[in-house]
């Protein structure tokens, strides 16, 4: 389906800034809220470690530590650095 639509002149510029900083916005808060949680869930810890779920899920493979209690998987911030720090060379 193709919509046109005429605007006036700079409005498409316009438009394209405005939505650019509110999708930077939402990207900047979500990063500020994984580095203020101690706790998270493996989606999470993946965000946060900047790696797709399927590599993280490979990390605990090769050691990640995680918490499980009665099926709730958490990750620390903390397990996820001390990990990417030992892993690193």
């Amino acid at each position: 389906m193709i919509i046109e639509l005429e605007m006036p002149q700079g409005l498409e510029v316009q438009l394209r800034e405005v939505v650019l900083a509110t999708v930077k916005d939402a990207m900047d808060q979500h990063q500020k809220s994984l580095l203020s949680k101690n706790w998270m869930s493996l989606k999470e810890g993946a965000d946060y470690a900047n790696v797709s779920y399927n590599t993280f899920i490979k990390f605990r493979k090769l050691g990640l530590k995680v918490c499980e209690i009665d099926g709730v998987r958490r990750i620390s911030k903390k397990e996820i650095d001390a990990f990417l720090e030992n892993n690193s060379y």
